[in-house]
């Protein structure tokens, strides 16, 4: 059975003792409204480790004035019982409060330059330093040997990654696969947010990063292909934020240049914002 824990002190006294027993600690961190997305990376964690630990905790930090953060879905009794079935031990549910114990305003606040501050750093300024801030304090409270993200969160996944490797964190982040709906659609708390049509309408969103993939393969240059892609967003009746392609640590590649590439794409349909993105390769 899945333990709830509420208090800080009670999940340290649980990690403590599973550290006494030299057994190897997984954690995935989550802001609720969980889908089989989450459940994958639970499981990923239990791959590697062997208590699994998840937190459900919807961060006030991470969200801009005008963003979702009161109409954020919370849906604990679902959340719990999916956690239980994908393997996870502990469900760390902590106030507010015990996150921010001085307040939202005085929190000490982390930032992680450069690859922070394209795109998604650059659409909504100050989003990073929110999960920076809350994922430190929830690897200070959990102290796990590996954490699983997913991929879906390109950008989030090399912020993270930065932000262990320049602290030194002794901790190994997994990257999770993007599960994806029959249709394509990747899966994302905010799908449920979409109107019939709109959900209709979205798995478009894959299909122009498979057009920017094939476009790359075929030499068309970098900044022609983006344009392309936001014309076709727009065509199919989203509100682009962008559409780029990117090497993996999210630099503007150079035309003609063989290597790993990821196009990335966020974009509005009605109310709701989406963002996807597909990795591949450019061939020599």
């Amino acid at each position: 059975m899945i333990e709830t824990i509420t208090h800080l002190d009670a999940l340290r006294a649980t990690i403590a003792g599973w550290k006494r027993a030299g057994l190897r600690i997984g954690f995935v961190p989550t802001m609720g409204n969980l889908h089989a997305g989450h459940y994958s990376l639970v499981k990923l964690a239990r791959e590697h480790a062997d208590r699994v630990v998840s937190s459900v905790f919807v961060n006030p930090t991470q969200f801009r004035p005008n963003e979702d953060f009161t109409r954020y879905p919370r849906t604990p009794d679902a959340d719990t019982s999916g956690l239980e079935a994908a393997g996870c031990d502990v469900l760390w549910l902590p106030e507010v409060e015990a996150m921010y114990p001085f307040g939202v305003a005085l929190a000490a606040n982390i930032h992680v330059p450069g690859v922070s501050a394209v795109l998604e750093g650059a659409c909504r300024p100050g989003h990073f330093d929110g999960v920076c801030t809350v994922v430190t304090r929830l690897f200070n409270q959990v102290q796990p040997d590996v954490a699983a993200f997913g991929r879906k969160d390109y950008q989030q996944l090399a912020v993270i990654r930065q932000l262990v490797a320049d602290l030194h964190v002794p901790i190994e982040i997994l990257a999770g696969a993007i599960v994806r709906e029959n249709d394509g659609l990747a899966m994302s708390s905010r799908n449920q947010y979409l109107l019939p049509d709109e959900r209709a309408t979205a798995p478009a969103i894959l299909r122009i990063l498979q057009a920017m993939r094939a476009s790359a393969q075929a030499g068309v240059p970098r900044m022609q292909l983006e344009t392309e892609a936001e014309a076709a967003l727009r065509a199919a009746g989203f509100a682009p934020d962008y559409a780029a392609l990117r090497d993996p640590d999210l630099h503007e590649p150079d035309d003609g240049q063989p290597g790993p590439r990821v196009a990335l794409i966020a974009a509005r349909l009605g109310k709701t914002r989406l963002i996807d993105n597909l990795e591949f390769d450019l061939d020599t």
